[in-house]
């Protein structure tokens, strides 16, 4: 196997979507045959704050930055960073 071919797959084993599936694995084999319940909203919890964490510093607390790398309205975003007490 060439170097090139290499790096592409241990890159695409680092891509958000194979960290999520294998966390996501990780925590359902963890909680054996428990059923979470309204995982949906736990989920969206988990993935959000610590987001919204990580845009406030690489945007630099830039509310008009932040809701475009996310494809929302700053209104928006405002409400979310309120919800999680990160709203200056």
């Amino acid at each position: 196997m060439n170097k090139k071919v290499a790096i592409t797959e241990d890159l695409e084993k680092t891509t958000l979507k194979h960290v999520v599936k294998d966390t996501l694995r990780n925590y359902f084999n963890n909680i054996g045959n428990e059923q979470p319940i309204d995982f949906y909203a736990i989920l969206l919890e988990e993935i959000e704050r610590p987001l919204l964490e990580v845009l406030i510093n690489h945007t630099n607390y830039n509310q008009v930055k932040m809701a475009n790398i996310l494809g929302i309205s700053r209104g928006t975003l405002r409400k979310k960073l309120k919800q999680y007490g990160l709203l200056d």
